[in-house]
């Protein structure tokens, strides 16, 4: 599943960073924000009628992303829903 598939307030373990050639400097800006396998990742808001952008949060960090920036992170649900 896609980081862009996650509803707003859903959370989940980012599974990885899709590089789209070689070298990819946004997949790495990715990488250095925090976009490691493992880390939780919650969807805080999204862009009316899936618009850019995306608000996502690692930690404490948010981040606004383009979808399709958001389209490259691979992620596995974790059920949980933040109000």
């Amino acid at each position: 599943m896609r980081l862009t598939d996650l509803s707003k307030g859903a959370t989940a373990l980012v599974e990885r960073v899709e590089d789209i050639h070689a070298p990819d400097p946004i997949a790495q800006r990715l990488r250095d924000l925090g976009f490691v396998p493992g880390e939780p990742v919650r969807v805080v808001a999204r862009a009316p009628w899936g618009a850019d952008p995306l608000l996502v949060q690692i930690g404490s960090t948010r981040f606004a992303l383009r979808r399709a920036e958001a389209q490259r992170v691979s992620v596995t649900a974790s059920g949980e829903t933040a109000k």
